[in-house]
């Protein structure tokens, strides 16, 4: 019976947020939106690692200052390398800084808390609009994208562009969405994570193989799980590895 009411939460949310998502348009990202496509019998070629984005090769620490306290987040070039280089990037930047949670799900099971939608820093856009928006960059004027980045356990290389059940890989990743995991938001699309992301309130096993975790809580698990619907990230700095940015 506890199993079975878990299923139906799971689904319950993939659901939900799945329409969210496609309402909100292509880039909309989602924690816990479906994947968009499953493996059949037919192999799927693995898409090649991306050129021109940046990359963390090594490791990284990120401190938040959110309500007042502080959060380290470690970050994982080694397994996720453009997925961290994204994220350390736009801390440098100050991107994070002002901005809301505007996603809080707790119930009936703890779920995600997300944030970093660059938006929410302007108090006159909509509420119902936050989730939509990413990362402009100034140099462009183009959202940056980036691809899912998912390594398998045990593998050296990880998988671009698709999900494990897309992609027929049977693995568990390497990096799961335990209690205290950061991962990028995406919509249904695989490529479409900007700059939104969430933390794990729970392991979620379910989310694994399909959105890209890459790194983990290391101090302050407490204060991510006390985060409220529109609290503000105060500030957001790279206090270690910021010499392991590579930018191609």
């Amino acid at each position: 019976m506890v199993f079975g009411f878990r299923m139906q939460w799971a689904i319950g949310l993939v659901v939900a947020l799945f329409m969210v998502s496609c309402t909100a348009g292509a880039t909309d990202p989602d924690p816990a939106a479906a994947p968009a496509e499953s493996a059949e019998s037919t192999e799927v070629a693995a898409a090649p690692a991306p050129e021109g984005l940046v990359r963390l090769e090594g490791t990284a620490t990120i401190e938040f200052l959110i309500n007042g306290e502080r959060i380290l987040v470690n970050v994982d070039g080694t397994q996720a390398p453009i997925t961290a280089g994204n994220f350390v990037d736009l801390v440098e930047r100050g991107v994070y800084d002002g901005t809301v949670f505007h996603r809080v799900v707790r119930e009936p099971q703890p779920f995600v808390v997300q944030g970093g939608d660059p938006q929410s820093k302007d108090p006159s856009v909509p509420v119902q609009q936050l989730g939509t928006g990413g990362f402009v960059d100034p140099e462009t004027q183009e959202k940056r994208l980036i691809p899912l980045e998912i390594t398998p356990e045990g593998s050296d290389q990880p998988i671009y562009g698709q999900t494990f059940e897309s992609a027929g890989e049977s693995a568990q990743p390497a990096l799961q969405h335990t209690h205290g995991a950061v991962a990028m938001a995406r919509s249904q699309f695989p490529d479409s994570a900007s700059a939104q992301f969430y933390f794990a309130l729970a392991d979620l096993p379910f989310l694994d193989g399909s959105y890209a975790v890459f790194g983990y809580v290391a101090e302050g698990l407490e204060v991510v799980d006390a985060i409220q619907q529109g609290d503000v990230i105060e500030s957001a700095q790279v206090i270690e590895g910021l010499d392991n940015l590579v930018t191609e």
